[in-house]
């Protein structure tokens, strides 16, 4: 049977392994997943070998606490009030932690700076107040941050040590070092010897626990905060459904909680609310906004028979709907369950420091054993040997392993942050250099996501006077499509008639009386219901269906077209060249028409491209391209995205998205660039690099320093060992040598463009008479280097053209090449000029 865990405790991905590892050694377990972003944890086990007790115990037995998971509570509360807990307890430990840090560290180091010590500590009567004072501010950190030496010993003594046992192992060494030490000073001074005193006064080492704990807290706690604002996502898209529904039961229309509807009930839909229910309807009619589910820019119109789907926005009319699929059937609570099964199925990415702690940690263990052993049966005094084994331990001590990772990660994060990239994790950094395919989703992401007139075809009249007559029938609209006609004409400053006998038809069109003539406004089907031939005034293969036709006629004749369209952002062409040179395979995925997403996909230069997607089907397809080996990005910025966005190796959120694609992304670019992707796989390439650079010095100061710790040399170059001060400095050494190497990354380059200024030119075109024109004007111009933008204006005869100035080695070369692609695709490119 398969059942589902709450776990609380889990701070990082080793927790999550060992939760994973102590489970999964049961017998009877067939699977088990641990997800950490929502601190559950799904196990498929026999119920007749295993009992749910069990499986709870051997998660205690790991050091963490888990439960039977309520899927009543969880879906109202989703553990908010525990993750609060969670970072509440740690911010605690961090200030706790940095109280005591700073003393210890100005009293334990103020002197090498030439600072004034405290008069009670200072010289050598005062040796044993100045160790024990040390010893009484280590004890309050030591204790709360316990838990590393729970977690990290449990770990260890199982047979898989990770970073908790490293940080466990250094700092609990440092400290038993000074307490040694405490006991050998004081020996020192009732035997009145100065050198022995002299000698461990200097030898405490407590700072080394202490900086240890504070610093290793502080990046737990920054990553728990990444972690809280991820999981937020899931709560999020509860908060799409309605908490409350009207429903009509015994001729009575009622409120009654969701969760109360059932399958068949009749829910009554007003206008601006949202649907609580996927359904069909059975009477009245309205435009659906379905883009928080489809992605569609367009709202769709609903009529009687037409399915409706939970969470989408009702914008006009009053519809009654039957239930097919409530609760956790609807469509909705399915993108959420996606959503946590993807992040589930992610194995989570061990760190390079994880990697090798399992190797590392045992061998110098074994060391300090052998070491300690060995010059005991040698000759040597307890204390001698004693101090040898001691040594590989604070030599040791994960001091610079445990910033190789943090700072390398917190300076590209930092350096991402200045260019306009969001990245949340040190695993975002760590995958995004190995992708080899980019799938992006078109609305907001390749496009601007508003609907605007693209373009305006006269037939019977001049084109200002079609403008007028739809604006001012459209200004009585509620429909996007005519604010973005309403809103053209008041950008071209056209006064409006005043119109009579308005109406609208959902679904189809508008009409009105203006100066006691009637015209029309709508969808081919609408005006040809009205008499009107439109393929008697204008060919059928010159009208562009990708961008949108609204057509305006009378009682008698077509008057003009419409076209509007969601246009394409002028970095999304140049984007997509870049990716492509990095040897990605490009994807396009939207909810939009065939028709649609071929227009976009030409003009964007991608030649794989799928339509008419739910958000199950974009989920499905990243999951197929996984299955065929692929490290797969998703770039998206809608809620329709956000099982894409998990289930990829790699989410990438535009920053205009919604909230709900932002917290279920890797990697957030917050200036809407397409161009920022290529700038932050350099970037994580970079990172990566200096990540892997950081863990080889820093263990290379511990692989050197080791042997001579253990006293390998000490008889072949007469009694060279290492003593603490040499440790301590070598220590020190590697961590200011990791930290300088990361900071590295604030001073590189991660701009994929030879040059950041944008040039445009405007060419005057003879030939072009229609919308067919205008696609061929733009595909020819697309297809250049460097071209990142086209727009035709058919009533002036001029093209517009956006480029990059690093494209063109001179302005007459670029001039000659876009007016020969005009000319070649049989067009008159009569001039060119700069603006």
């Amino acid at each position: 049977m398969k059942q589902k865990f709450s776990v609380t405790g889990m701070t990082c991905s080793a927790c999550s392994a060992a939760v994973n590892r102590a489970v999964a050694k049961l017998s009877g377990v067939i699977s088990v997943n641990v997800n950490l972003l929502s601190n559950n944890m799904t196990v498929d086990y026999d119920d007749n070998i295993l009992s749910y007790e069990e499986i709870i115990q051997a998660v205690a037995n790991a050091g963490y606490q888990a439960d039977i998971y309520d899927n009543k509570t969880q879906v109202t509360n989703r553990s908010s009030s525990n993750k609060i807990d969670e970072l509440s307890e740690m911010k605690k430990r961090i200030i706790i932690s940095f109280i005591f840090f700073i003393p210890v560290m100005y009293i334990s180091m103020g002197h090498m700076l030439h600072m004034p010590n405290l008069p009670f500590l200072d010289g050598y009567n005062n040796s044993i107040s100045y160790a024990f004072f040390l010893f009484l501010l280590t004890i309050p950190v030591v204790f709360v941050n316990r838990k590393y030496y729970i977690v990290g010993f449990s770990s260890l003594f199982r047979g898989h040590p990770n970073m908790d046992s490293l940080v466990a192992i250094g700092s609990f060494a440092a400290v038993l070092y000074g307490i040694f030490a405490i006991f050998r000073i004081g020996h020192g001074l009732a035997l009145g010897d100065h050198a022995l005193v002299n000698l461990y006064r200097n030898d405490l080492y407590f700072e080394s626990a202490v900086t240890i704990l504070t610093l290793i807290t502080f990046g737990k706690y920054l990553e728990a905060l990444s972690k809280k604002k991820t999981s937020s996502s899931i709560e999020k898209l509860l908060d799409l459904t309605p908490k409350k529904a009207l429903v009509e039961r015994d001729n009575k229309e009622i409120l009654i909680p969701i969760e109360d509807i059932v399958i068949g009930d009749t829910v009554v839909i007003k206008p601006g609310e949202s649907i609580a229910v996927d359904g069909i309807v059975i009477s009245g009619s309205s435009s659906i906004d379905q883009s928080a589910i489809t992605g569609e820019s367009i709202p769709v119109e609903k009529n009687t028979g037409d399915n409706v789907i939970a969470a989408t926005i009702n914008k006009t009319g009053s519809m009654k709907v039957k239930a097919l699929k409530v609760g956790s059937d609807t469509t909705i609570s399915q993108i959420i369950s996606l959503v946590e099964e993807a992040a589930n199925s992610k194995a989570p990415i061990s760190k390079l420091a994880d990697k090798v702690s399992g190797i590392f940690v045992p061998i110098v263990i074994c060391i300090s054993l052998l070491s300690t052993i060995y010059w005991l049966l040698n000759g040597q005094s307890l204390e001698f040997a004693l101090s040898m084994g001691i040594s590989v331990l604070v030599i040791s001590c994960p001091c610079a392993l445990g910033l190789a990772t943090p700072v390398a990660v917190m300076a590209g994060t930092g350096k991402g942050a200045e260019n306009g990239i969001l990245i949340k994790s040190a695993e975002a950094l760590e995958t995004a250099y190995k992708l080899n395919a980019i799938v992006l989703d078109k609305t907001g992401t390749i496009t601007e996501g508003k609907i605007k007139v693209s373009s305006i075809y006269p037939i019977c009249i001049e084109e200002n006077k079609v403008l007028k007559i739809a604006a001012s029938l459209e200004k009585y609209s509620e429909h996007p499509i005519g604010k973005a006609v309403y809103n053209k004409a008041l950008e071209k400053g056209v006064s409006l008639y005043d119109v009579e006998d308005f109406q609208s038809f959902t679904g189809g069109g508008i009409k009105g009386n203006v100066e006691n003539v009637t015209y029309y406004c709508g969808k081919e089907e609408f005006v040809k219901g009205y008499g009107i031939d439109i393929y008697k005034y204008v060919d059928k293969d010159n009208v562009n269906m990708a961008d949108s036709p609204v057509f305006i006629c009378n009682s008698s004749e077509l008057l003009g077209i419409i076209y509007l369209s969601d246009f394409i952002k002028e970095t999304s062409i140049s984007a997509v060249k870049a990716l492509k040179s990095l040897g990605l395979d490009i994807y396009m995925l939207t909810g939009d028409n065939e028709t649609v997403a071929k227009s976009i996909a030409e003009k964007a230069g991608i030649t794989n491209y799928k339509s008419n997607l739910m958000p199950q089907d974009k989920e499905s397809f990243i999951k197929e391209l996984q299955e065929k080996g692929k490290i797969t990005a998703m770039v998206g910025d809608g809620i329709n995205d956000a099982p894409a966005l998990a289930r990829s190796n790699l989410g990438i959120a535009i920053g205009a998205g919604t909230d709900i694609a932002i917290q279920s992304a890797d990697i957030v670019l917050v200036r809407n660039n397409l161009e920022d992707v290529v700038s932050a796989i350099i970037l994580s390439d970079k990172t990566i690099k200096n990540i892997k650079m950081n863990l080889f010095w820093a263990f290379f100061y511990n692989i050197i320093g080791i042997p001579v710790a253990a006293g390998v040399f000490y008889n072949i170059f007469h009694g060279l060992k290492l003593n603490p001060m040499i440790a301590a400095a070598a220590m020190s050494f590697s961590s200011v040598f990791v930290v300088l190497n990361a900071l590295r990354l604030r001073n590189i380059t991660i701009s994929n463009k030879k040059g950041d200024m944008i040039m445009k030119k405007l060419m005057n075109v003879e030939g072009m008479s229609c919308n067919h024109c205008k696609m061929t004007v733009e595909k020819v111009l697309n297809a250049i280097d460097g071209v990142s933008a086209v727009s035709v204006d058919l009533n002036n005869k001029t093209v517009e053209v956006s480029l990059s100035e690093s494209s063109c080695e001179c302005g007459c070369s670029i001039n000659d090449k876009l007016m020969n692609a005009v000319n070649e695709a049989g067009f008159n490119a009569v001039s060119i000029k700069d603006i």
